[in-house]
């Protein structure tokens, strides 16, 4: 069982964040005697997940949509893998945009380098 403080650190994120995350119905924490938040290993596995989500750029909305969906039941499979292959989609859709800006970086690069190799003398006179 962990504390709010204790899975924040675990998971590199703020307990604010947590708060918000539970303010937004994505997260479930339990709550012991004193009224603080309770986390188990459930709940690190689920956020595991959900910051993957985030960190794939998935809007809070479609996390906290999919969340709902879970908590309804086997019945919404369906809706969970249409939602889970159409962030697939955005996700290959950042990676080929990652991917052509590579090259396009790869491409100034060799630019520039050919250009110092070319015009060696002006940066090797240069007074500075």
């Amino acid at each position: 069982m962990y504390q709010i403080s204790e899975i924040a650190k675990l998971l590199g994120i703020t307990p604010h964040t947590l708060r918000y995350y539970e303010k937004e119905k994505i997260i479930f924490p339990v709550r012991n005697e004193k009224g603080e938040r309770i986390f188990d290993e459930t709940h690190l596995t689920w956020l595991k997940f959900v910051l993957k989500l985030k960190q794939t750029q998935m809007p809070i909305a479609h996390i906290r949509e999919y969340t709902e969906l879970v908590r309804q039941g086997e019945n919404t499979t369906s809706a969970r893998i249409k939602l889970l292959e159409k962030h697939r989609s955005s996700i290959q859709n950042q990676i080929n945009n990652l991917l052509a800006t590579e090259k396009m970086l790869d491409n100034k690069i060799i630019g520039y380098k050919e250009y110092i190799k070319t015009h060696k003398a002006i940066f090797t006179n240069s007074p500075n």
